[in-house]
């Protein structure tokens, strides 16, 4: 059974000091131990400001490897691009500049020729089988979706593969799947907003069914650390 430890914070602007703080420990400490650290991001609005924030820390960022847990099938300069929005608010005049952004190959001709090459490429970054990432940033859907592994969607089944295709708001998206989440060795989810109370509720609730909640199917044998701001906060 997966065991959430939660850390609330007053507000959005707290909660987002407190994600790139609870990153920068992960990353600080991983780095003492081995030569890089792998970390998967969150795309989405939520993470911006936390990234804003991770990037001022004083880490050894030219060993950090930044992988991204799904991204939209669009262009790298699209407005809907994870890549181009961790580029914006994490790599651009920051310490973090350092850091080696490995963004999903979009510009191949398919979503699944893309989610093949990511595949490959996360196997050379990180040993095992699955690949062990050593930090992944998850948001939480209102509908109880994480990365883009929506309810509903084949890509919820995946268990073969480590990066699948998914469709998500009308648009096909390159996700990691719950096994490779699952192997992570930290895994933080970050929720903010009263939107997201409903779905938070579900994801801690032990007789939620992962069909309906895909969020639920990441179960790293570890604790995972979910950040959320008093707004998400389910009320007892």
């Amino acid at each position: 059974m997966t065991h959430y430890r939660i850390q609330r914070s007053p507000d959005k602007a707290a909660l987002a000091q407190a994600a790139a703080t609870a990153m920068a420990a992960v990353i600080r400490g991983t780095t003492a131990r081995q030569l890089r650290c792998v970390v998967a991001l969150a795309g989405g609005s939520t993470p911006e400001a936390a990234y804003g924030h991770l990037g001022q820390e004083d880490l050894p960022w030219k060993r950090v490897e930044l992988v991204l847990g799904d991204e939209r099938w669009v262009d790298a300069q699209d407005p809907a691009s994870n890549a181009r929005m961790v580029r914006r608010c994490l790599l651009s005049g920051s310490r973090a500049h350092r850091a080696h952004l490995h963004p999903v190959p979009t510009h191949m001709p398919s979503p699944e020729a893309g989610a093949m090459a990511y595949g490959d490429l996360l196997q050379t970054l990180c040993p095992g089988q699955p690949p062990q990432l050593d930090l992944v940033l998850l948001g939480l859907g209102d509908d109880g979706h994480t990365a883009s592994l929506f309810p509903g969607t084949a890509a919820v089944d995946v268990k073969d593969r480590w990066v699948t295709v998914g469709w998500g708001k009308d648009l096909p998206r390159v996700s990691m799947t719950a096994p490779l989440l699952s192997a992570a060795r930290q895994v933080i989810i970050l929720v903010a907003g009263a939107a997201k109370r409903q779905a938070l509720q579900r994801l801690l609730d032990t007789d939620e069914d992962p069909a309906r909640t895909p969020a639920r199917l990441v179960a790293p044998k570890g604790e995972v650390l979910v950040l959320c701001d008093q707004a998400a906060l389910p009320v007892d």
